[in-house]
């Protein structure tokens, strides 16, 4: 009797230690990396490059980006929350994630509670570009032919109803001009065929979206829509135009809800070490991104204050009749 008594005792305390166990062994195995976005955006370029440098910190383990897009990004953050919350599938929020698709309501099972923020990793002012032999020198040059012919400068846009539309929309409202958007599904990758094609006169994305040309000078920013002057390239900001808009996105790190403490720490620890590292620092100061970390235990107020402001910007908007829900 005793004998039965003394494994039944040991056994529960190996049930009991297991999970101890298995957490001190994570990760064993590589870490998918849902990126909502398409290839060759400004996305996908800022998540490989960090997350190639975070897997040094996990022992062996492969941090490896999976391009999952469709439906403003809410294709591939639903594979996020529908995911087992063990930490072996992340993935990364953008302003459309956040913002867009909730507001929206896109998809009745799309909830943000499903989810756990992990960080932010970066933040990124949108801008207006346009190609290098554009006539449009200054922000002033722009306004001016809009004015003159309303309805006939081409904005080319990413995803009707999203960020970029709602910093037209807004630029518009402000300045009393009308622009013909010519909205594109996805990722600046298509914007960027657009003015080399001569479809568009100008874009509005964020500068580090066409960071490869503007380097080889293929095109140029002429306003930020930021109060603050970009590190990497020398573009007017809106405060400097004397035009009242701010408007950007940012990348947030995340992870199923139900993920343990524990792991969360694991990831963002990996992370914040790429974060600080110089060789992330020297390449995200070339890209014209602003890198702006906000870890785990305040990104979540941080984010629920942004939605709600925003939030309250667009549901003016679709009451003055300028933006349609």
């Amino acid at each position: 009797m005793l004998k039965k008594h003394w494994l039944k005792t040991a056994l529960i305390a190996v049930a009991l230690m297991a999970p101890m166990s298995a957490m001190a062994e994570y990760p064993d195995r590589d870490i998918r990396v849902v990126n909502p976005w398409g290839a060759g955006g400004g996305t996908d370029g800022i998540i490989r490059k960090i997350s190639s440098i975070a897997e040094k910190q996990l022992d062996g383990v492969s941090l490896y980006v999976e391009n999952i897009e469709g439906g403003i990004s809410a294709t591939g953050v639903a594979q996020i929350m529908k995911a087992k919350p063990d930490g072996y599938t992340i993935g990364v929020l953008t302003y459309d994630s956040v913002i867009t698709v909730p507001w929206q309501n896109m998809l009745p099972s799309y909830d943000l509670k499903k989810l756990k923020f992990i960080a932010r990793l970066t933040s990124e002012a949108d801008a207006i570009i346009v190609d290098a032999t554009s006539k449009y020198k200054t922000i002033d040059d722009l306004l001016a032919d809009a004015k003159a012919n309303p309805g006939k400068v081409r904005v080319g846009i990413q995803n009707l109803g999203g960020r970029i539309h709602l910093t037209l929309l807004q630029l518009q409202e402000l300045t009393g001009v009308q622009f013909k958007t010519v909205a594109y599904l996805g990722t600046a990758a298509s914007q960027k065929e657009a003015i080399l094609n001569d479809e568009v006169d100008v874009v509005i994305t964020s500068l580090g979206d066409f960071a490869s040309l503007l380097e080889d000078g293929t095109v140029r920013g002429i306003l930020e829509f930021s109060n603050a002057k970009n590190p990497t390239y020398d573009v007017p900001t809106s405060k400097e135009a004397g035009i009242n808009l701010q408007n950007g996105s940012f990348i947030i790190l995340t992870a199923p809800a139900g993920v343990s403490d524990e792991v969360v720490a694991k990831i963002e620890s990996a992370y914040k070490a790429a974060y600080d590292s110089e060789e992330f620092q020297s390449w995200i100061a070339k890209i014209g991104v602003t890198p702006n970390w906000l870890g785990s235990d305040k990104v979540t107020e941080w984010s629920e204050e942004n939605s709600k402001a925003l939030f309250s910007k667009l549901d003016e908007l679709t009451k003055s009749g300028v933006l349609s829900k």
